[in-house]
Parts: C-alpha cells; structure tokens; sequence
C-alpha cells in the first residue's frame, strides 16, 4: 500500500555562508524540521548541487527528491541591530509540477515555500484535494546584478490569495502596509501575519481577526523562527482544525526557538509538550 506524506514542502535549501562555515537555511528546512519534530511524515520537493554539505543537516526521516543543478542557491545574511542585508551568490533550478513525484502529490499538506522566486506559482492550483499553503516570501524578493536581495511586490497575490487553503507570511514581508495587510486579508481563506515579539494576527473569511501574543523570551538568533512557526501551525491544523490553537502552539514553539542558535531552535519534545500543554 502506498504511504503518501503528510507534508509536502517545495523550494530551494539555502546554503547559508556563515563565519562558522556553511548552513542549512531556507523555509523548507526549518518548516520541515519543525513539522517531522511533531512526528509528521515529512517530503521535500528542492534543488541543489548534487553534493550540496548542507543537505546532509535536513531531518533524517525526511524523504528528499532533489533536482540536481548547477549551482546551489547560497545565501549570506549581515545582520545590522533589527535589519539584516541578504545578498543571493548563486541560484538553483526552478521548481514546478514536473518536478515532484506522482505519489507526493498526493500529500495531506502542500507547501509551496518559495526562497527565491523559484517555485511556480501555478501549482497553487495543482492541488485541488490537499490543503495547500504557501509562505510567498520568495515571491515577493527580487535582486540586483550584486545579488543584494530587496522586495518586491507579490504579482500574483490577487490571483492566488483566494486559491490557497493558507497563506503565511512576515508583516516585515510587505514591510508593515496596513492597509496591504487589510487587503490580503480580504482575499484570502485564511491570512497569518506573524509579527515577531509581538506574536500574530490569524484572519478567516466572514470572522474577526484573532490576534495571538508571543511570550517574552531572550533572543539568541531569530533565523527561521517564522518557518518554525509554518511548520507547527500547518501540521495542528490538519490534525485538530482548530485555528487558534494551532496558531497559539506555533507561536509559542516559535518563540522558543529563538532562544537558541540555528537548527538548535527546532522544537525539542519537552517544547512540544510544553507548547501543547499550556
């Protein structure tokens, strides 16, 4: 009998180029951990060089159907007080239908978590029987002959807000526009905003938005503290349809994350529990 994945994610890993060395970075890393550290049965649709060092730090559970290319997609991130400078070296293949296996396909959960505009937008509709979500920050990033990365506005936004089961992203993303925000909200099935210390606001067709208050932690390193929190929020929804314990859940476990350095911030089982328990 053919198992089919309960979470299937698409979009590049980042090699990170740290002082440390090399890093796994990118939303389908952290979201993915996070999502197999609850126990689902996580696949990863991506793209980089064959033997990329950095593919050996995603979770072992996790199936990973890579197309090779060229180049991996390399990162290196200068954080400056709040803000952070991102400059793109190099850019892996582009991803769309093609690429993922028929048997994925078939996943409970689809995220479409483009990094670096390289997952088609088209597959928003390949997907009528899953719950599919995306994060579109990497939609909404362009970049310059330097490769220093900046935004953009998302261009198909109105065409695929009313498509996807979820959409989750920054309000750094669409840097802090309201009346944006508001806009998004009114198009979409379901809108999360994550606002860092602040928590998040969940918006529903036809409901009053709930806002979600983050508790106070130290922050160590807040890389991937928003995938963190895509990962948890889509694995409780599907397994509880309860919006906003999902969203509590995915709050606290990302703000436990910030707390520690890197992939050290995937939740652990004593954060799960902790998390859930509340």
């Amino acid at each position: 009998m053919t198992i089919f994945p309960d979470y299937l994610l698409v979009g590049h890993v980042a090699h990170d180029e740290t002082p440390a060395g090399p890093k796994l970075g990118g939303t389908v890393s952290y979201a993915g951990s996070a999502a197999d550290a609850l126990g689902a049965h996580v696949a990863i649709v991506t793209s980089a060089q064959r033997h990329e060092v950095v593919l050996a730090a995603l979770p072992t559970r996790a199936e990973v159907h890579l197309i090779e290319a060229p180049q991996s997609t390399v990162f290196v991130n200068t954080y400056v007080g709040d803000g952070r400078r991102q400059v793109l070296r190099s850019r892996a293949a582009p991803l769309s239908l093609k690429d993922i296996p028929a048997d994925w396909q078939h996943a409970r959960i689809i995220h479409l978590a483009p990094l670096d505009d390289e997952v088609d937008p088209q597959l928003a509709r390949a997907f009528p029987h899953a719950f599919c979500a995306a994060t579109p920050q990497g939609w909404m990033r362009t970049w310059d002959s330097e490769g220093v990365v900046s935004r953009k506005p998302w261009a198909d936004a109105e065409a695929l807000l009313p498509l996807l089961n979820a959409t989750i992203f920054s309000e750094e993303d669409i840097q802090h526009d309201q009346a944006l925000e508001a806009h998004y909200a009114a198009l979409a099935q379901l809108l999360v905003v994550t606002r860092a210390a602040k928590g998040c606001t969940v918006y529903q067709k036809d409901q009053p938005p709930i806002d979600i208050s983050a508790p106070i932690v130290q922050v160590v390193d807040p890389t991937g503290a928003g995938d963190v929190f895509t990962g948890v929020f889509l694995v409780m929804m599907q397994r509880t349809n309860d919006v906003r314990h999902a969203a509590e859940v995915a709050t606290r476990l990302a703000s436990f994350s910030v707390t520690r350095v890197g992939l050290e911030g995937i939740p652990t089982s004593a954060d799960i529990e902790q998390a859930v328990r509340r």
